[in-house]
């Protein structure tokens, strides 16, 4: 199976991780026992994928990211360099909270800027779009733009990642996938 994903040999694969086809780990990153890792990902310099971390298909993690115990990202997800998880909501060095740990889960197609912060147990939504540095400490809506610290939605973004201006109506169409999306009742789909 090691024929079929390619590992820097700087990097370290621990026995038992579970990595698919066309996948690319390079310099400096380890991979857990328990890990499981799509295929098609590409996985940066200096990455450490902890145990019980599941990783989907066509993934891309940049230089620099901790992917803790707890996170599972789902296909076509974007982690941006340097960005943050954590997996304790109170952590001390002199209290054992392995058993604290929360799940945060990254739907389809959803992108982390750079240096942004993820804290632990939220739900960051399908095609979600969180900004550079920004520090998200609740659950993210499908679609929405978010800023700042802490961070605040600003809009809507389409699956292609464009700003969607919507109507009166309630309506918005992206030009770069030729599709529409409708907002209700707080939230937005794309219009099959």
């Amino acid at each position: 199976m090691q024929d079929t994903f390619h590992v820097h040999p700087s990097s370290w694969v621990d026995e038992g991780a579970r990595i698919g086809a066309g996948t690319h780990i390079w310099h400096f990153s380890h991979v857990m026992p328990t890990a499981v890792i799509g295929e098609r990902c590409n996985i940066g310099q200096n990455v450490f994928i902890d145990n019980r971390v599941t990783i989907g298909n066509g993934v891309k993690i940049q230089n620099n990211v901790s992917v803790y115990n707890g996170v599972e990202v789902e296909d076509d997800v974007f982690l941006g360099p340097s960005m943050v998880f954590t997996n304790v909501i109170n952590p001390r060095s002199f209290v054992e909270r392995k058993s604290e740990f929360r799940r945060t889960l990254l739907k389809k197609g959803s992108t982390v800027g750079a240096n942004a912060t993820i804290v632990c147990g939220v739900e960051i939504g399908a095609y979600a779009l969180i900004g550079a540095g920004a520090v998200i400490i609740r659950d993210v809506p499908d679609h929405a733009m978010m800023v700042g610290n802490p961070a605040r939605q600003i809009g809507w973004i389409s699956r292609t990642g464009e700003k969607l201006s919507f109507d009166e109506e309630g309506s918005a169409w992206c030009a770069v996938e030729g599709k529409s999306y409708r907002l209700e009742n707080g939230g937005v789909t794309q219009v099959e």
